[in-house]
């Protein structure tokens, strides 16, 4: 990591950046209001012959201890990532509500839960095109439809598509609706995936794996960011523990510890790791005060008759009382009103 001065020009920026590019690494520079961090990322010998401290406009070079380099908080120098994707932000003193049902069923469903969404003051509006199931027999998704379907409530809205990609034959139609591409908890591991993630460009929220560690995580993420993506949502959603209580065991100890390890924002998931109704609001509000950067949630206007998951989606019509007790708890931690995050709706 090549810390610039403060007083450093874009010319010796420049140079420093074809100095790494000259020995086949790869540089990752960031630029904050004061001074501006280049990443060199690449063969170690390599990297350690650049010979670039004392060179003009630099201040240091720190060596990343870490495996995961480009997600390190040591790339950032502590400071927070902070993404605006389609007017919504998140990060920082940013807390972002993302909303929506599991699946596309019908257009109907699609547009009546973004507008309560919308009016409930989310942030961004979720829905599943192509589901992974456990089952080969399940409903799978509306595939091209769905989309459809979520470009249109974006039309409506206003409001950023968050939805899933599994396979990256899907990846172009998928690429003219999405905002944000979820990354499932399957998935997490699918290197090949991940890496045209990071060509794709567009912001990534990555779930993490059923049983994977948060370094596993952060080198999952690695692989996206390595492309030159910097946009990746880190996502907990629940582990495989020993209780059978309940679905999964969320961990919300993984939050600040996140913090700690990477500069990029931290969102959670309770609906899956419920699987249950009645625990997604405590578990919500649970996330919001540990410190999470959004909580990324399942409604619908009938969950009784949902397609995919109706036992843990929130019903609509309870859906603004629900958010308004979030927005409360993440503001005690620190963090802004939901408005003030929400893009701006005309």
């Amino acid at each position: 990591m090549i810390v610039m001065k403060s007083s450093a020009t874009e010319e010796q920026v420049d140079h420093v950046i074809d100095r790494i590019r000259s020995v086949g690494a790869t540089a990752h520079p960031s630029r904050g209001e004061e001074v501006t961090v280049i990443g060199a990322i690449g063969d170690r010998e390599h990297v350690a012959r650049l010979g670039l401290e004392g060179a003009p406009g630099v201040d240091k070079v720190v060596p990343i201890l870490k495996p995961y380099k480009l997600a390190s908080t040591q790339l950032r120098g502590g400071e927070r990532s902070v993404f605006d994707i389609g007017g919504a932000k998140i990060g920082g003193e940013h807390f972002a509500l993302i909303a929506g049902p599991c699946t596309v069923e019908s257009r109907e469903q699609v547009l009546d839960t973004a507008d309560v969404c919308l009016s409930a003051g989310a942030s961004m509006f979720r829905g599943g095109a192509y589901k992974p199931r456990t089952s080969p027999y399940s409903f799978q998704g509306l595939g091209e439809a769905g989309l459809r379907l979520l470009g249109e409530a974006k039309d409506r809205t206003g409001l950023p598509i968050v939805t899933e990609l599994m396979d990256v034959r899907d990846l172009e139609p998928v690429l003219e609706v999405a905002d944000v591409i979820q990354v499932g908890a399957r998935n997490m591991q699918n290197y090949t995936l991940l890496t045209e993630l990071g060509r794709a460009g567009r912001p990534v929220l990555l779930k993490r794996g059923l049983s994977s560690t948060l370094e596993e995580l952060l080198m999952a993420a690695e692989y996206v960011l390595k492309e030159g993506n910097e946009h990746v949502l880190l996502c907990e959603r629940g582990i495989r523990t020993f209780e059978t209580a309940y679905r999964f065991t969320l961990d919300l100890m993984a939050v600040p510890v996140l913090k700690e390890m990477t500069h990029l924002p931290v969102v959670v998931d309770p609906s899956h790791a419920a699987g249950r109704r009645d625990l997604v609001e405590p578990l919500s509000l649970a996330a919001a005060a540990v410190g999470a950067d959004g909580i990324i949630v399942e409604t619908h206007p009938d969950p009784e008759q949902a397609v995919c998951d109706g036992p843990q989606a929130l019903v609509a019509s309870e859906f603004a009382a629900y958010a308004a007790k979030v927005e409360q708890a993440a503001m005690l931690a620190g963090k802004l009103p939901l408005r003030e995050s929400a893009p701006a709706v005309a």
